[in-house]
């Protein structure tokens, strides 16, 4: 289970219960208010991961890592955190290969023991998506925002390898590229349009789509086929290692073909970690739910596949809710034998592809007022209703409630 722990950093002061620790699941979710730390963790999760990624595979040694200050520049900038620093900042990172550590300015690296690791495909997707959207060559703007350059070229690899159409989470549309004019259109049964002139729900949701869909299905396929479509740099890290195997005469064919093995792990990506912003952002509640289904179910695709989304949406909650009892249901009817009346029953009301095992969701709410992080309790088997979200929607009935009170006294 990789987990992380964070204090005095940025908005976020003192951790969460379970001794500070954020245990991140199969699928994760942090909601909260502007500026109480929800990207925040979503970000440094992002970091970690990352670091961890280039560890296992050889990028950089350890001890490039732990320089000083080698944890603010480059990679606390590149998600534009490096102002949240502080002297007193303190966190912490398990993951299943390394446990890394951030004190005093300089990170603290150590091997664990017994870990079964993945070598992930990370893609953070920035809530700033829409705007690849919007401009036309956004390659030919000047992005300041590590985040969305890596993303946008991500997007671009995804248009390049589109075959046909995409059927999109909204309305039963279509997404189609012209690869000649390098342009995105949208289309159904009456109407086609450039992406740059659709809703704003589409431009944010498209994007997201397309890119959680290229890379769920690579990584997919690549498990299956146990090989990876290498950077150039990769490639010729890879086939050093290579020849440096074979070099040595005094390895058996055995041993070769057990170096070979352990080598090929190290590059051949078998899990994603998708981690977006606002998975709800510019959408219709129905939509809302619609695209958090298409993420579902690009999670579900590989066993060691994660999902982290931060969110201001209760519907994003409440569905999950939907998710998790879907998941229920479906368990129970394998367990009487009613497979076959029921499930096709329950797949009307929730595809099957987008249940979530409440073992494997983890809420988390951030509170700006004091800094802090807390679990959103399981009720029942499934998450609580008590959350922020829903609280927001409550006051807002509670105001109606305080205006029929004043017209009652008006009437008296």
């Amino acid at each position: 289970m990789t987990r992380l722990r964070v204090k005095h950093f940025g908005p976020i002061r003192d951790g969460v219960e379970n001794d500070g620790w954020i245990e991140f699941k199969r699928v994760t979710v942090f909601v909260g208010n502007q500026g109480s730390g929800k990207s925040t963790l979503a970000k440094l999760y992002s970091t970690f991961s990352w670091i961890e990624k280039a560890l296992v595979r050889g990028d950089y040694e350890q001890k490039w890592f732990e320089r000083k200050n080698k944890f603010i520049k480059p990679f606390l900038t590149y998600h534009r955190l490096e102002h949240y620093i502080s002297d007193s900042s303190e966190i912490e990172y398990e993951g299943e290969a390394f446990s890394i550590r951030y004190l005093r300015g300089q990170l603290h690296i150590t091997a664990s023991k017994g870990g079964n690791y993945h070598l992930p495909q990370i893609m953070y997707v920035p809530a700033e998506r829409n705007f690849i959207s919007y401009v036309r060559h956004p390659r030919e703007l000047k992005l300041s925002s590590d985040s969305l350059k890596e993303f946008l070229t991500e997007f671009d690899a995804a248009k390049a390898n589109m075959k046909g159409t995409l059927l999109l989470p909204i309305n039963q549309a279509e997404l189609e590229y012209d690869k000649l004019n390098d342009l995105l259109n949208i289309r159904d049964s009456d109407y086609k349009l450039r992406l740059a002139d659709a809703s704003s729900g589409f431009q944010s949701a498209v994007p997201l789509h397309l890119v959680s869909h290229y890379l769920a299905n690579a990584v997919q396929v690549h498990s299956e086929e146990r090989q990876e479509n290498m950077s150039a740099e990769e490639l010729d890290r890879f086939r050093k290692e290579v020849v440096q195997i074979f070099s040595i005469d005094s390895l058996t064919e055995e041993q070769r073909r057990i170096a070979l093995s352990a080598l090929s792990s190290r590059f051949n990506k078998s899990a994603f970690i998708n981690i977006v912003e606002e998975p709800e952002q510019n959408l219709y509640p129905q939509s809302q739910w619609s695209v958090l289904q298409s993420l579902l179910q690009f999670n579900n695709q590989g066993e060691n596949n994660r999902l982290v989304m931060t969110t201001h949406s209760p519907y994003v909650v409440n569905y999950l809710t939907i998710a998790v009892q879907g998941k229920h249901l479906q368990d129970s009817i394998h367990k009487k034998k009613r497979d076959k009346d029921l499930l096709p029953k329950l797949a009307t009301v929730i595809p099957l592809h987008a249940l979530v095992d409440i073992n494997e969701l983890a809420i988390y709410q951030a509170d700006e007022k004091n800094g802090s992080i807390k679990t959103l309790p399981i009720v029942d088997g499934i998450p609580s209703d008590d959350n922020f979200l829903n609280r927001s929607l409550q006051e807002g009935n509670d105001l109606f409630d305080a205006l029929l009170d004043i017209e009652e006294e008006l009437k008296g």
